[in-house]
């Protein structure tokens, strides 16, 4: 079994006289990355989708599978459900969250940015704008616009009817439209505005790092009360570039900034003393940096030491 989300490698379980409960696993371990990137955008947790995850194979692993025909559709209303549920739960947890929260940020392959529409679905900047939407229009959005569920399958996942499913997938598509990234940006782009952003701050250069911002850059960070963080977003270079330059100089020769594939774009990864300390992820448009997100929460950052699957 996999941490708290069902079988993660070989057959798992132990086969009966037919073998079921191996067929039932190899059903679920083939479509787990699929299940896992669903649960994940819904929630924007990997903790909580491992949780999701884990409550679809209970009730998977008890289903009689001759009578299941359509078993990818079937695990992901399955995932789908468990994850309105916890959404629910966790949307009331985030309301006394201490300062900004971020989603949890994952280490993707490099070929999920080959993928370019999935490569936005997990962005951290999608993934805020997606907390802008009710859990139901979330879970629309998601199975139709990311992994391109029909209708049919959306109203059995959300317990609606096609007609109203395709109402809320209207309605969230605006939503989105009006509050989505404006641009794309090639992962070549983003390295180099990463790169310029990481020497200039090694070297304290402050205009080099005023010269690779956005004016209207924001930063947001997430510390979650646990770790010092900006409490409330900083806007503007002029503020941004200064609060980086000195809280990176504050931490002397043990700080290092290396990048790394965050959500399927380039990111950074700051370890002091060795240790990871934040994880920080950026939106580029135009060759500048639009927005930082600041990762320190450590409770998000049990899992940037290992690569996680995620994929349609």
């Amino acid at each position: 079994m996999g941490e708290g989300g069902g079988p993660r490698g070989g057959t798992g379980g132990t086969p009966g006289p037919t073998g079921r409960v191996d067929t039932a696993t190899e059903v679920f371990l083939a479509h787990r990355g699929l299940l896992f990137t669903v649960a994940y955008e819904m929630l924007g947790s990997a903790a909580d989708a491992e949780d999701v995850l884990q409550e679809t194979w209970l009730r998977w692993e008890r289903v009689d599978l001759d009578g299941v025909r359509e078993r990818r559709a079937y695990l992901v209303r399955v995932t789908v459900r468990q994850a309105l549920m916890r959404l629910r739960t966790v949307r009331r947890r985030r309301e006394t969250y201490v300062g900004p929260w971020l989603p949890e940020p994952l280490l993707t392959a490099p070929d999920v940015a080959e993928d370019v529409a999935l490569a936005e679905s997990v962005s951290m900047a999608m993934l805020l704008v997606l907390e802008t939407l009710g859990p139901t229009e979330r879970a629309v959005f998601v199975l139709r616009e990311v992994f391109e569920v029909d209708y049919g399958e959306i109203a059995e996942a959300v317990g609606k009817t096609p007609a109203t499913v395709r109402q809320i997938a209207r309605r969230a598509r605006g939503h989105v439209a009006a509050r989505r990234p404006r641009g794309g940006v090639s992962p070549a782009e983003a390295r180099d505005a990463l790169a310029a952003f990481r020497r200039a701050v090694e070297t304290g250069d402050l205009q080099g790092l005023l010269d690779v911002l956005a004016p209207d850059v924001v930063l947001l960070g997430d510390g979650g009360g646990v770790v010092p963080a900006v409490r409330a977003p900083v806007v503007g270079a002029s503020r941004v570039a200064p609060l980086i330059v000195t809280g990176l100089a504050r931490q002397g020769a043990t700080a290092s900034l290396r990048p790394a594939q965050v959500n399927g774009h380039p990111a950074l990864i700051l370890r002091l003393d060795d240790a990871l300390d934040t994880v920080l992820a950026a939106s580029v448009e135009g060759g500048l940096i639009t927005a930082l997100y600041a990762v320190r929460n450590p409770e998000k950052l049990a899992r940037i030491g290992r690569e996680t699957t995620v994929h349609r």
